[in-house]
């Protein structure tokens, strides 16, 4: 099968995800008890490999872990392995996403892009995780609604100050859909990037597209897989790295926010996945 070009006219997926109230660097130890905060309709499980010097906690924790997965829905599998890093898989996928990011950004969601093609099948084309820093969010945030109760911040779109802001956040795609080409991806990004960029600047802005569009050169392969991070660093400077090798940076406040939009815009590739990021940052604000 060739190369196929992605419009990006995805419809909104019923995707798996973990609890909103999920995990940042200080809070990975706690997690384990409240992560069932936010899923609905699939549950999930949550397995902890510990020190097998200890096998009496082992035990123990397994057995409350495994009956705490039967009566909780969620939407992501935890893993921790002698105290490192958690992760979080998309049990649609069975991709992994670490709990921490950089040493210092927390996951606040994921979520799924989907495809229709042809209009007659949906295919998985990535996985996708929001990362930020709980300090830079909570200070930023306070500022603004330091005196509200969580329940009144879950009612505000706090993913739209996210957006605004020059906090650094880094969303991480994990592809999914083997067949995928770079040139794809090249092209889905010049349709769904180039109308935010025309949303928010009012024009098409054709030259600042092209400067993040052709950071995905045909060099480049991404098979099943593969990993790009679009990072925003302060200063409104995007960083696109794949597997790792940094491949362009574009500083530029309005490609920002259009990036982010696509994720926790108005029209969000995942709304599911939005709707629990904006309650991941009011519980970050109120914790």
């Amino acid at each position: 099968m060739g190369s196929l070009r992605f419009p990006f006219s995805f419809s909104q997926p019923a995707t798996t995800r973990f609890p909103s109230g999920a995990f940042s660097p200080g809070s990975i130890a706690c997690s384990v008890a409240v992560s069932a905060a936010i899923g609905a309709g699939i549950s999930a499980g949550i397995s902890i490999s510990q020190n097998s010097t200890n096998p009496s906690l082992h035990s123990a924790l397994n057995s409350f872990l495994s009956n705490f997965s039967r009566s909780s829905p969620l939407w992501g599998s935890l893993s921790l392995s002698d105290s490192s890093a958690a992760v979080v898989t998309e049990s649609k996928t069975g991709f992994s996403f670490p709990a921490v990011l950089k040493d210092s950004q927390g996951l606040l969601g994921i979520g799924l892009r989907r495809k229709a093609v042809f209009g007659l099948k949906n295919i998985d084309v990535y996985a996708f995780g929001v990362y930020a820093d709980d300090n830079d969010i909570k200070n930023f945030l306070s500022e603004k609604y330091g005196t509200l109760l969580t329940n009144e911040l879950k009612q505000k779109e706090v993913t739209q100050d996210l957006m605004e802001s020059d906090i650094s956040v880094t969303v991480r795609l994990q592809i999914v859909y083997g067949k995928l080409s770079i040139r794809s991806v090249r092209n889905a990004f010049e349709d769904s990037v180039g109308s935010r960029l025309k949303k928010f600047g009012g024009s098409e802005n054709k030259e600042l597209l092209q400067k993040f569009t052709s950071q995905f050169s045909d060099e480049y392969k991404i098979p099943r897989g593969s990993i790009i991070d679009l990072s925003k660093e302060k200063g409104y400077v995007l960083r696109t790295t794949i597997d790792g090798k940094e491949v362009g940076s574009v500083q530029s406040q309005l490609l920002c926010r259009s990036i982010l939009d696509l994720y926790i815009g108005d029209e969000p590739f995942d709304s599911k996945a939005k709707e629990e990021i904006n309650l991941k940052l009011a519980s970050v604000v109120t914790k």
